[in-house]
C-alpha cells in the first residue's frame, strides 16, 4: 500500500468495480476500483474500461452502457449534481452504496481493506495493479 515517509497511514477500503456482461456465463472483468477513507472523508472512484478484452468475453455487450455505468458511479464519488440522489450523502454512505450487491452489468467484489498516507495514490494504484 501506498507509504510516504513520516505520513500518518490511514485505514481504507476499496472494491473492484466487475463487468459482467452476461450474468449467464459468470465471466467478469475488473473495470474500475472504489476507494473509502473514512479519517479523511474520502470517496474516490477510478475507472479504465478495456474494450477489446470486454468484446472478447461478449461481442454482443452494450458498451455505451457499460461506459454509462463507469461514468455514473465516478459521479456518486464526486459528489455535486454528478451524484444525482446521493448528492447529499457523506462519502461513507455513497461508497456503501456503490458496493452494495446488485445484479447488474456493473457489479462491486468483496471489500478489502489497507493502510495508506494517501488515498489518491492508492486509488490509483490500485487500479495499475488489479484494472489495468
Amino acid at each position: 500500500m501506498s507509504d510516504q515517509v513520516g505520513a500518518k497511514r490511514e485505514l481504507f477500503e476499496y472494491a473492484l468495480l466487475r463487468v459482467v456482461p452476461r450474468v449467464e456465463r459468470g465471466e467478469v472483468m475488473n473495470a474500475g476500483v472504489v476507494l473509502y477513507c473514512r479519517a479523511r472523508s474520502f470517496v474516490v472512484a477510478r475507472t479504465h474500461l478495456d474494450e477489446e478484452r470486454l468484446r472478447a468475453l461478449d461481442p454482443q455487450v452494450d458498451l455505451a452502457g457499460v461506459r454509462a455505468a463507469l461514468h455514473a458511479a465516478e459521479g456518486v464519488c464526486d459528489g455535486g449534481e454528478a451524484a444525482g440522489q446521493a448528492a447529499g450523502d457523506a462519502p461513507g454512505r455513497r461508497f456503501r452504496w456503490l458496493v452494495a450487491p446488485r445484479s447488474t452489468v456493473l457489479q462491486p467484489g468483496p471489500v478489502h481493506t489497507g493502510l495508506t498516507a494517501d488515498p489518491q495514490a492508492e486509488a490509483e494504484r490500485l487500479l495499475e495493479l488489479l484494472v489495468r
